[in-house]
Formats: structure tokens, sequence, C-alpha cells
């Protein structure tokens, strides 16, 4: 099983500055690859350059420039190489099954925020002494980076990554652990996400949605008005004043994540915690948050009806804004370093279902909160009944299920 673990580096002024100097080099490698695909497919009869013939080009680009490509490690400048190539690789999957394609782009020096290294000793050592207070990474190129480690490493290190985030930077690591023992069976639960309330339980519990991006809305608006009112001009012909500016909008944004990050670690910890089994809805995130169709007038040609999209911006922006995406790759994660089972159900009706009688109808749910079968009269909750739902679904496929 794999884990990884991301912890905040302290380097010196040189070295942040050799750490800025590596993204951009590597940034510049990946952008030419693309170029040498786009001029190969475009100008010599549409010939195609993967991944194999560009590692092998390698060897003579450092040579040719060894002040910026050749003081780095080669095992990551592969791995920028790779980079690339999966992202062609997305781009042909996606054509292949009529999506949207999203041809790769080339990146700018604020978008090419990680370097990786495949291997650890490769280019880069993780030097974790256990009696030891101040941790280093070491990475060619650098040197001898401290490194703030909260936590010990569990297991063998495999792959090292640096990364920069606003004025930050970081180093994730992922390191193979051996497959844990399972936590003592304590009871299944169903959830149902919402916005009102971030989820309800099947046992009648509710986790309250904290709204941390609306909390620093106010904030967040003063610092964008400020950053504004300066023109738009290339990263290194910024003044001080712009760059404080941009450092601030960063910040805020970078706060309102760790807040979201938190608060879905900790509801999905507790999860784990009391359940061995948890059933959740299989949403399509990124169908639901979608902009509202428009809707032609059919007697005047050129205008439109209203189509409520307004109110479907403020419902997009909630949905975005609760995390529930997030959550449920952080509940999966944890689920399976403790051992416990987690499934997806089909979310369609689980609202509108009652779960007494079984009867299925809009009319069930007459507001967002309330639950009132017109068939048998059961009151409740409309989000644990949901959950009671999910939960059932979610039993009923685990028995499916082959051993």
């Amino acid at each position: 099983m794999m884990r990884a673990y991301k912890f905040l580096m302290r380097p010196t002024v040189r070295q942040a500055q050799a750490l800025g100097e590596m993204l951009r080099d590597h940034c510049s490698l990946y952008n030419g690859a693309l170029q040498e695909r786009r001029d190969a497919y475009r100008h010599a009869s549409r010939t195609t350059v993967r991944y194999g013939q560009q590692s092998a080009q390698l060897k003579d680009i450092r040579s040719f420039d060894p002040e910026r490509q050749g003081r780095w490690s080669f095992s990551s400048q592969q791995a920028t190489l790779r980079r690339l190539d999966k992202a062609f690789a997305a781009f042909f999957r996606r054509v292949k099954s009529g999506e949207k394609p999203g041809y790769p782009r080339f990146r700018g020096v604020t978008w090419f925020d990680t370097v990786e290294f495949p291997k650890d000793g490769d280019g880069c050592r993780w030097d974790s002494t256990p009696h030891d207070p101040v941790t280093r990474v070491r990475l060619q190129g650098i040197g001898h980076v401290k490194v703030h480690q909260h936590r010990p490493v569990v297991g063998r290190v495999k792959t090292v990554s640096v990364k920069r985030e606003g004025n930050r930077w970081y180093v994730i690591l992922t390191a193979e652990q051996s497959q844990p023992k399972p936590l003592p069976a304590t009871g299944s639960v169903g959830i149902d996400l919402g916005i009102a309330n971030f989820l309800a339980t099947s046992d009648g519990e509710f986790a309250p949605n904290p709204r941390h991006g609306r909390r620093a809305a106010a904030k967040l608006e003063v610092a964008q008005q400020a950053l504004s009112r300066f023109p738009r001009v290339r990263r290194d012909k910024r003044t001080k004043n712009h760059q404080r500016a941009v450092q601030t909008v960063a910040d805020l944004h970078r706060k309102v994540r760790r807040q979201r990050l938190d608060h879905a670690h900790k509801t999905a910890l507790d999860l784990v915690r009391e359940h061995d089994f948890i059933a959740h809805e299989d949403l399509k995130i990124r169908n639901m948050v979608r902009r509202a169709a428009p809707k032609p007038d059919p007697d005047k040609p050129g205008a439109f009806l209203p189509n409520g999209a307004g109110a479907k911006a403020g419902l997009n922006r909630s949905i975005s804004e609760a995390g529930w995406g997030v959550f449920l790759t952080i509940l999966a994660a944890k689920a399976e370093s403790a051992g416990r089972e987690v499934i997806a159900v089909d979310p369609r009706n689980t609202s509108r279902t009652c779960p007494q009688c079984g009867h299925v109808a809009a009319e069930n749910r007459p507001t967002q909160e309330k639950f009132h079968c017109v068939s048998c009269g059961h009151t409740a909750h409309a989000d644990t009944v949901g959950a009671l739902n999910v939960l059932r679904a979610g039993l009923v496929r685990r028995k499916a299920q082959p051993a």
C-alpha cells in the first residue's frame, strides 16, 4: 500500500532561488517537448513523437545547455517528459470517448509548480534520522534543504516531489507500507452529502457545513479589488506593491483550502474510527456544477427565456465550496489505511424513497429538510432518510459482490 506525506521545506534564500530556477528549467523542458510534438504533427506529415524519442535526446540537450539543463537530475527531467506523455495519453483517451479533448497546453512559470524525482537516491535523498531534530532532503543542484517533519514517515520512501505553493515550498513523499491490520468491527453507516449540512448519517447525526469560503469572502473581495488596480504585466516586471497584493490573495486562498482540507480530514477520520462499513452516494460532481443551459425564445429569434442561471450559479458555488470530491477521496484513503470498507451507490431517488413502505414520489419531500411520505405518512428529516436509503443500497450491493 502506498501512502503520501507532505512536509514544509525551509530553504535558505539561495536555496529558494535555486528551487525557482529548477522549476523554470523543467517548465522550459516541458514546453520545448510539447512544441516538438506539435511541429512534428503539423509539418512532418502528422508524425507522432513519443516519450522514448524525446528521452533519448536528453543527453544532447544537457550537453548543449549545461547551465540550465545539465545541472539538474536526469531522472527528474525524464519524469517531466513522462508527465507530458501522460497528458497526451489522456487527450487521446478523451478524443476516443467523445469527451471534450482538452489539448495539452504550454505551461507558464506560475502554472508549472512540481518537479518529481521517481526514485529516492537518484537525484535526491530523503535524510530522516530518528534522533536528529532537523530533517533534510538533498536535491541535486540545490543541496541539503531543511524540512519541518511534523510526523514520522512509515515505510520505504519510493518517490520524492518538490512543490511550490505561493511563496512556500513543500516536499511530498510516497512510501510503501505493509497492509494494515483491520480495526475491530463497529457497525455500518450511510452518509448523505449536502449543503445546509455537510453530511447526515443514517444514525440521525449531522456534520455542519463550515462554509470557510463564505467566511473569507469579504477579505478576499477587498484583496482582489486592491490587486485589480495594478496593470497586468509580466511576473518579472511587477513592483513590490504588486507582488504583495498578489501574495495577499494567494495567502487567503491557501488558508481557505487548508481549512477545507482540515475539516475533510477530521470528518473522515471520525467516520472511519466509528464504522467499519461506510456507504455514500456515487455523485457526478462535475455534472452537478455545470452552468444552466440557455433557453432560446421561439417567438423572438436571438432572445432567450429565463433559465434560472443566477440561482444555479449560487448552487454551483456552494457545491464547490463544500468540497465533496476532496472529502470522498480522503475518506477512501483513510478507510483503506484502517482496513475499512467504503461503497458508492446510485444516488437516484435516495431522498424520495420512503424507508418504511418503499413508496417513491417527488411529493415525499415537500421542503429541503422535511420528508413526509404521501402513502404511509412517515415523517423524518430528508437528509436522514437519504442516508438510510444509501446504507440499505450499500448493504445490498455488498452482499451481491463476489467474494
